[in-house]
C-alpha cells in the first residue's frame, strides 16, 4: 500500500507506533478481553492509567505542582466560555488578544459574558507581509486582570513565539496547535488549554492546565457548575469522559518520552518548517504572506498565483498527500505538519512541489 502522508490541520497525524499500539490494544485492552472502547472510566485498570497519563504529561512539560491538569469535553471553543465564566468574578473587564480566526472566536464567545477591552495586534509591513506586534506594545489595561490570547492561528499560519513578563496579569492561552510542539514556561501562565486534534490525539478531549488559585468554589452560579463539571474532585470524571481520545493521548504522551521529550520535536519541527519556507521563498510559482519572524512552525500557509490550488490538491491526493487545501476563511492551500509528521513527509511535499512548478510553472 502506498505511503499517505496527512498534512490536515485535524484531526491530524498521529505517530505510527500509537497507531500500531491502537489496533494491538482495540480488541482486548490490558488483556482483559474488552476493547479500549468497551472500557468504564470507572474501571481499575483504567482510573490507574489516567494517573499515569497526566503525570507523564507533567512530566513532559515541566507543569508546577501547583497547577491542576484537567481532562474535558467541549473543545476549544467550549474554554471560550468556561475561561470567562470562571475568571470574570475576579476578573471583571479582561483583555483579549485579537491575533486572528480564532482569537476573535473567543472574543465573540467572551461578549456573550461580559465587555472585553480588544486589543487588535495583527500588523501589515511595508512589504505587505503579516506579522504581530511585539507583546511590549501589547495596550493592556492598566488595572489587574486577566489577558486571552492565542499564540497560534492555524487558519492564517501566523505564531507568536514571544512569552508574557508581565506584571499583574494572569495570562490563559488557547495553545491548541503548539501544545507540545515547544517548550514553554508553564509557570507564566494562569490558564492553558488544548483541544487534541493537533499534537495531542484524537479529538473529543481538551486539556486544560490551570493554575489552583484560580479555581475557587466560592464564586457565582456559573464557576460553581464549571467547577463541579470538570474539577480535580471527580477527577475529570463527573460524566462519561471522552475514553479513547484519553487513552490515545496517553500513548502519544508515552511516545514523546520515548523520543526524547519536547526539546527534540521543537527541533525536529523547526527543521520541518525551515526547509518548506525556504522552498516556497525560492519560488515566484509559490507565495507565503507572513513576516518570518511570526511564519508558524505548526500550519504553513501558501497560494499559487495562478488559478491552479484544486488542481494542485487533487494531484497532490494522487501522490499521496492529503489535506492540503487552505481552509474555506482565507483559501489558498495548508500544509499542517505537526509533531507526528516526519522529515521525509514535508520532503516528500517538497519533491511534489517542484514537479508540480515544473508542469504548470
Amino acid at each position: 500500500m502506498r505511503k499517505i502522508y496527512n498534512f490536515s490541520a485535524g484531526p491530524a497525524i498521529l505517530p505510527s507506533d500509537v497507531l500500531l499500539k491502537i489496533q494491538k490494544d482495540f480488541l482486548n485492552w490490558k488483556k482483559i478481553g474488552l476493547s479500549i472502547t468497551e472500557i468504564s472510566h470507572r474501571h481499575r485498570k483504567f482510573i490507574k492509567n489516567t494517573e499515569i497519563i497526566e503525570q507523564d504529561l507533567r512530566d513532559i512539560l515541566n507543569i508546577p505542582i501547583d497547577y491542576q491538569i484537567l481532562f474535558c469535553h467541549g473543545g476549544a471553543r467550549g474554554q471560550f466560555s468556561a475561561v470567562p465564566m470562571n475568571l470574570l468574578a475576579d476578573f471583571p473587564k479582561p483583555d483579549y488578544i485579537n491575533s486572528g480566526f480564532w482569537s476573535n472566536n473567543a472574543i465573540l464567545e467572551a461578549q456573550k459574558y461580559c465587555h472585553p477591552n480588544v486589543i487588535n495586534v495583527k500588523k501589515i509591513s511595508i512589504f505587505n507581509e503579516k506579522y504581530i506586534e511585539s507583546m511590549k506594545d501589547w495596550n493592556l489595561s492598566k488595572f489587574s486582570t486577566y489577558v486571552h490570547y492565542c499564540p497560534n492561528e492555524t487558519i492564517e499560519g501566523i505564531e507568536i513565539f514571544e512569552e508574557p513578563k508581565f506584571k499583574n496579569k494572569v495570562f490563559v492561552g488557547d495553545f491548541s496547535s503548539t501544545l507540545l510542539s515547544r517548550n514553554i514556561d508553564i509557570k507564566k501562565y494562569g490558564i492553558i488549554y488544548a483541544c487534541a486534534q493537533k499534537n495531542i490525539g484524537p479529538a473529543g478531549i481538551t486539556i486544560v492546565i490551570i493554575k489552583k488559585n484560580l479555581l475557587n468554589e466560592k464564586k457565582n452560579l456559573y464557576h460553581r457548575f464549571l467547577i463541579i463539571l470538570f474539577s480535580k474532585k471527580t477527577n475529570s470524571m463527573f460524566n462519561t469522559p471522552t475514553t479513547f481520545s484519553w487513552y490515545v493521548a496517553g500513548l502519544v504522551f508515552q511516545w514523546i518520552k520515548k523520543i526524547g521529550g519536547i526539546s527534540v520535536l521543537e527541533d525536529l519541527n523547526k527543521k520541518k518548517s525551515k526547509i518548506l519556507y525556504e522552498y516556497i521563498d525560492s519560488t515566484n510559482f509559490y507565495e507565503n504572506f507572513i513576516k518570518k519572524s511570526h511564519r508558524s512552525r505548526m500550519n504553513i500557509i501558501f497560494y499559487l498565483k495562478q488559478k491552479l490550488t484544486n488542481i494542485f490538491i487533487k494531484e497532490a491526493q494522487s501522490f499521496g498527500l492529503w489535506g492540503l487545501q487552505g481552509h474555506s476563511f482565507i483559501g489558498g492551500l495548508r500544509a499542517s505538519i505537526y509533531n507526528a509528521m516526519p522529515l521525509k513527509g514535508v520532503q516528500f511535499l517538497i519533491k511534489f512541489m517542484k514537479k508540480f512548478e515544473k508542469k504548470f510553472g
